[in-house]
């Protein structure tokens, strides 16, 4: 035990930032676990925020959040492209009710290759320096 009285503040203090870092730790571990489980937009933003929260607290290095955040998000596309291909989507076509075909007008916009005339180029001379006599 402490016996310093700033020894016995830091005691106090640090069992209370164990309490908080624990029940973030315990958090982010069932925000991950729940979007592992059911990966949906929902929880992968959850599981986000959760992880945010712990970086911030110096809970998990940022790379390993970043790590984690890449993990579930491929996890939760690939969720979302097997549910979409499982679903049949179509696609409606616009009718065309006059009966009579439309011609789209071709742009007579031309690019040209050249600059105009009134723009010329050319190379720059580097100037000559005087050189001074080398005293003897």
């Amino acid at each position: 035990m402490p016996i310093i009285k700033n020894a016995k503040k830091a005691l106090r203090s640090s069992k209370k930032k164990a309490q908080v870092n624990q029940l973030l730790r315990a958090q982010t571990r069932t925000a991950l676990k729940q979007s592992k489980t059911n990966p949906t937009l929902e929880s992968l933003k959850n599981a986000f925020s959760t992880l945010d929260k712990s970086v911030k607290q110096n809970l998990m290095h940022k790379n390993k959040a970043a790590r984690l955040k890449s993990a579930l998000s491929k996890l939760v596309l690939k969720n979302e492209d097997q549910v979409s291909s499982t679903k049949k989507v179509t696609a409606k076509t616009p009718k065309n009710t006059s009966g009579s075909l439309t011609a789209k007008k071709s742009s007579s916009k031309v690019k040209t290759g050249s600059k105009p005339a009134s723009v010329k180029t050319s190379k720059k001379q580097p100037q000559q320096t005087k050189s001074l006599p080398l005293e003897q």
